[in-house]
């Protein structure tokens, strides 16, 4: 906020009425409302309508005029200058002005219109809390506090956003994060400036180590109770106000498959579970280049009969294999993402009527062979397998450069994708953890509940990580 003059709130109302005046110039919905009262010349009072809670406001003043008595006023907090007080007028507390006064009591009459706690809807479990977060930061802390009731449990607040002004929180457990990594986010915090803040993507954007890099390095989740179990494995939170995503830092690559009832099964379905979401991702990103690779340079990989039937299936069709993999797997795409933009009622019929008529209509025209249309579908539902979709979203864009490798330079080239991706992560850290640990560097230890996940009578009930 520009520097005002003068600074400091003065002891005349009308001074300071003709000050916030001009500073909220062609400000319709600040409110400016004197009273006159016989024994004195007056209040004068200044807040926002529609975050204020007038009925609880006029409630106030109404009781101090019957009883002829306006110290209940001054119990509020106290403001000196003028910014202070714009600042938490624009918030929604009341700025409270008396005459012979050179201060401003501000009242904490926050009320605006806010959604009531749902399940949240991308991170829906079978069994657990059902309870996801809000857009109002205190609601938010309280149901963090509520898991964790213990005075360990920190909540440090910032504000970033040279005009949205926008608070959020730090959040760790003293004894448990390490010190060097809570000083390293603190040090990536400060040093990020932005004129606005809306969401919690903006600080991701800001302090991710590698902002180049197709995989997310930061986890975001809609849910409580998977922020207060990464708390008590040793790392930190940033909850931000007016976003319903909390951010967990550091993020290692095993931590995106792991879904919210995972915890909450018995452990052997969730291992088997484990195991198959790996085997699904997999599949989405290296099914259609292994299928081109396969059916273009390696045929005599694949059994006679199944390659006899690809054959036949695929007389008649005007492209090569790898184009034509290409033009289904960017048809899927679009649908996927047409289905997501439009309105939930019609969005998911659209997207599945659209795939079989498509498909359908492609296959009998003779543009397309079936397989085609098999190996893209498969690809397409083992990438919904994904519990975090900031993770799905790299495998869906490498399937795309391995699928040209492999059309171009057979299995060679789907290796030498492999190998590319596999450096990748292998060099690269999040908050000075390596993403793919325990498993690079090897550390037996963890793997209690990274690629399966052990009987918890087996795991020490609090850990670093």
């Amino acid at each position: 906020m520009e520097p005002l003059n003068p600074v400091n709130v003065s002891a005349n109302i009308k001074d300071n009425e003709t000050v916030l005046r001009s500073i909220f110039h062609h400000c319709a919905d600040i409110v400016f409302r004197p009273l006159n009262l016989p024994d004195r010349s007056g209040i004068l009072l200044v807040y926002i309508d529609e975050l204020t809670d007038t009925n609880k406001l006029e409630q106030i003043i109404s009781t101090c005029m019957m009883n002829d008595d306006y110290s209940r006023l001054t119990q509020y907090a106290i403001v000196h200058s003028y910014s202070e007080t714009v600042a938490k007028v624009l918030k929604g507390s009341t700025a409270i002005f008396m005459n012979g006064l050179p201060v401003a009591y501000m009242a904490d009459l926050t009320a605006f219109k806010q959604r009531s706690i749902d399940e949240p809807s991308n991170e829906a479990s079978i069994r657990g809390p059902r309870e996801g977060f809000t857009e109002d930061l205190k609601t938010n802390l309280s149901m963090i506090r509520r898991k964790i009731s213990h005075s360990r449990l920190k909540f440090e607040s910032y504000h970033a956003g040279e005009l949205s002004n926008t608070e959020f929180i730090v959040a760790y457990i003293e004894g448990c994060v390490k010190p060097e990594l809570l000083q390293e986010v603190k040090s990536r915090l400060e040093s990020f400036h932005t004129d606005q803040l809306l969401d919690s993507s903006y600080i991701e954007e800001f302090i991710e180590d590698k902002p180049l890099s197709l995989f997310p390095q930061i986890r975001n989740t809609e849910r409580p109770d998977t922020v207060c179990s990464s708390l008590l494995e040793g790392k930190v939170a940033i909850i931000v106000d007016g976003s319903p995503n909390a951010l967990i830092l550091p993020m290692t690559f095993w931590s995106g498959f792991q879904a919210a009832e995972d915890h909450y099964e018995r452990f052997l379905y969730v291992s088997a579970v484990r195991m198959l979401r790996m085997l699904l991702a997999v599949m989405s990103c290296l099914l259609p280049s292994l299928y081109v690779a396969l059916t273009t340079f390696h045929p005599q990989m694949i059994p006679l009969n199944l390659m006899l039937s690809i054959s036949a299936a695929r007389e008649g069709i005007p492209f090569p294999t790898v184009i034509e993999t290409l033009l289904m797997e960017i048809m899927f795409e679009g649908l996927r993402e047409a289905g997501l933009r439009l309105p939930k009622a019609i969005g998911s019929a659209v997207s599945i009527v659209g795939a079989l008529v498509i498909g359908e209509a492609a296959v009998q025209a003779g543009f397309i062979s079936a397989p085609i249309v098999m190996i893209v579908a498969g690809t397409g539902i083992a990438s919904f397998a994904f519990p975090s979709y900031s993770l799905a979203l790299p495998f869906r864009i490498l399937r795309f450069p391995l699928l040209i490798l492999g059309g171009f330079l057979g299995l060679y080239g789907v290796a030498i994708g492999i190998m590319i991706i596999a450096i990748h992560l292998v060099t690269l850290k999040s908050f000075g953890t390596p993403y793919l640990k325990p498993t690079a560097p090897i550390l037996p230890n963890f793997w209690k509940d990274t690629l399966v996940r052990m009987n918890k009578r087996f795991v020490p009930a609090q850990r670093r990580k």
